[in-house]
């Protein structure tokens, strides 16, 4: 009798042994994982960033291809009030006012 209490004993402790090494080998594998899933969310977040900027460097290249125009270089020095030599600038007012008195005058006449 004093054997098979002395070896339950022994395969209890043992059991604990076992649950032991297993906690411990889970406490020091807590943290590389922790450590790996972060740097995975974290590179995820990065390739994302890096596709928003890839699509806004293609879209500021084709902005700048087309702002390489003839055309549209003209277009924009218009815009700033430049003219071509020879050319008169003359300069509008009021055009809003005049639209406003034109669409009154559309509604009255029908």
């Amino acid at each position: 009798m004093a054997r098979s209490r002395s070896s339950g004993r022994s395969a209890v402790g043992l059991r604990w042994a076992g649950v032991a090494v297993l906690a411990l080998v889970g406490l020091l594998y807590y943290r590389p994982l922790r450590a790996y899933v972060d740097a995975r969310h974290q590179l995820a977040a990065r390739h994302a960033d890096v596709r928003s900027l890839e699509i806004r460097n293609a879209r500021l290249e084709r902005r700048l291809a087309a702002s390489a125009t003839v055309a549209t270089l003209e277009r924009e020095a218009r815009r700033l009030g430049y003219v071509k030599p020879g050319q008169h600038l003359y300069i509008v007012q009021g055009i809003d006012a005049w639209r406003a008195r034109l669409r009154s005058s559309l509604r009255r006449h029908g």
